[in-house]
């Protein structure tokens, strides 16, 4: 039975705090304290995890996407444990979408179970490319609370229904793929169905210390990343998002974002706005308002990829197996739509390559992150941060080929 909710509660902030207040008051909390503001940890959360192993769908499944809160971490070790492909979503999506994790050679139980607690995830992962044709079984979600019918309500970020959409969009799941959460009974709640948008993910099956629940959930999952609900903030804290949109983008896609002004809507499909300012770098190699004021063509004669005048701490970018055909407007276009736009660029297209010089680490790697899968003129590019730094000259042209 469902718990109810004082009549209060009807928002979703609002359910959120009961929830919390109500695991911390009661004793059921558990490490990481306080909850509020988490997916919340609880006591029994290991013991409702093994209700996967009852699940057909669990048992079946080759690749099991697990998200990475530590009421899941049983889930985790539980998938290691059945030598299925565990999948875990990198935090906040800031370096991709999600690693796999591999465990060492003929690792214990114990080790799988430290392969499955967060510093597991981070020492024992390998990132998962957008081309990497991953597909997933079974998707698990961590819930602040739900509803028998199968209505879920996060802490309020929005990533696991991003995640959702992103694996969508990428073909990593079907329509039929089933999601699982993992709560306490309490927070099984009756939520009103008006609460939820068209972006908000549904459950299939709740699994909680004392129960098995499957919801016969009918709404339509999200179909992809709706982006006119996607802002330009969002955009500028996932890189891989800014990829996504890109793809979408040249598929012939409506990708206006939340914020974006409404003429946008209409912008060519075929060609990407050469005036948009982006936000990467705040010092683009050009000038937002007259984009040809520098000419991006011009490379130091002496190096193929130096310091940029005065700075110290630049951060350059490889950027390697470019098509003959592509124009150094191209790939400036294609980094203004990534909001990648580095401080200087140097082009080699005779070699097929070129070399973005950042300000700070910081932009350098979202620009790597946004670049990862990237494709150009059917070529699939490879990025990675340059070898070396400084006016190597001819040595340095040959660290790269």
């Amino acid at each position: 039975m469902a718990a109810a909710l004082p009549p209060a509660g009807r928002s979703k902030g609002d359910i959120r705090e009961h929830v919390w207040e109500h695991l911390e008051a009661s004793g059921l909390a558990d490490f990481p304290r306080p909850v509020r503001g988490r997916i919340p940890n609880f006591k029994g959360s290991s013991h409702a995890a093994t209700r996967l192993l009852g699940l057909q769908h669990f048992r079946a499944a080759r690749a099991v996407k697990i998200n990475p809160d530590a009421p899941q971490r049983n889930a985790r070790f539980l998938t290691l444990e059945a030598r299925k492909t565990l999948l875990v979503p990198t935090p906040r999506l800031r370096t991709g979408l999600f690693n796999r994790i591999v465990p060492p050679p003929g690792a214990t139980k114990e080790m799988l179970r430290r392969c499955a607690t967060s510093q597991g995830v981070r020492d024992f992962s390998v990132p998962v490319g957008l081309d990497s044709k991953a597909q997933v079984d079974l998707v698990v979600v961590g819930s602040v609370a739900v509803s028998e019918k199968g209505w879920r309500i996060g802490k309020g970020e929005g990533y696991a229904d991003m995640e959702y959409a992103m694996m969508v969009s990428m073909g990593a799941v079907q329509e039929d793929t089933p999601v699982v959460t993992i709560v306490h009974d309490c927070q099984v709640l009756d939520i009103a169905e008006e609460l939820l948008g068209d972006h908000d993910l549904t459950v299939d099956y709740i699994l909680t210390p004392t129960r098995t629940i499957q919801t016969h959930c009918k709404r339509p999952k999200p179909q992809g990343i709706m982006w006119h609900k996607v802002s330009s903030e969002m955009l500028g804290k996932i890189p891989i998002l800014k990829t996504l949109r890109w793809r979408e983008k040249q598929a012939g896609k409506d990708v206006t974002l939340q914020d974006e002004h409404p003429a946008l809507a209409n912008t060519s499909r075929a060609a990407i706005p050469d005036r948009k300012v982006m936000a990467a770098n705040p010092q683009p190699w050009s000038d937002p308002v007259n984009p040809k004021s520098v000419n991006p063509k011009s490379v130091n004669p002496k190096s193929v990829n130096p310091r940029s005048e005065g700075s110290d701490t630049t951060t350059t970018v490889y950027v390697g197996n470019l098509p003959g055909s592509l124009r150094v407007s191209q790939l400036k276009s294609a980094l203004r739509e990534l909001q990648v736009l580095p401080a200087a660029l140097k082009w080699q297209g005779a070699q097929h390559r070129a070399f973005l010089d950042y300000r700070d680490q910081g932009a350098a790697h979202r620009a790597l992150s946004s670049l990862q899968g990237l494709s150009l003129g059917g070529n699939a590019l490879r990025v990675e941060l340059a070898k070396s730094h400084g006016d190597k000259g001819q040595g340095e042209i040959n660290t790269h080929k």
